[in-house]
């Protein structure tokens, strides 16, 4: 079974963004996504009470240059005004062809 590398780029941000997110990533390329409840501590603390949202932790397997577009989108928009962290794992995945 042949593998294909490519990029898993996990955002971890406020809940009210979700479908903004969603949006711009698919905007930019993506063909699918997954996202799930996120909690922890960063330089912004913990979320203390529900009433600020709860986190969200959206994954997304695309290819290098759509990783690159969804960083600079989300450095561009994003990172200076919300409680948002991004980063990028190199995978490889089977049926490389449902992800370009």
């Amino acid at each position: 079974m042949a593998l294909v590398s490519l990029k898993l780029v996990t955002i971890i941000a406020e809940g009210f963004l979700e479908e903004r997110l969603v949006r711009e990533i698919k905007k930019l390329g993506a063909k699918g996504y997954t996202i799930t409840p996120a909690r922890g501590e960063g330089s912004r603390g913990v979320r203390a009470s529900e009433w600020e949202g709860n986190n969200i932790r959206l994954e997304t397997i695309v290819s290098p240059s759509v990783a690159e577009k969804i960083l600079n989108r989300l450095a561009e928009v994003y990172f200076a005004n919300y409680a948002v962290i991004a980063f990028v794992e190199n995978v490889e995945v089977v049926r490389g062809d449902k992800y370009t």
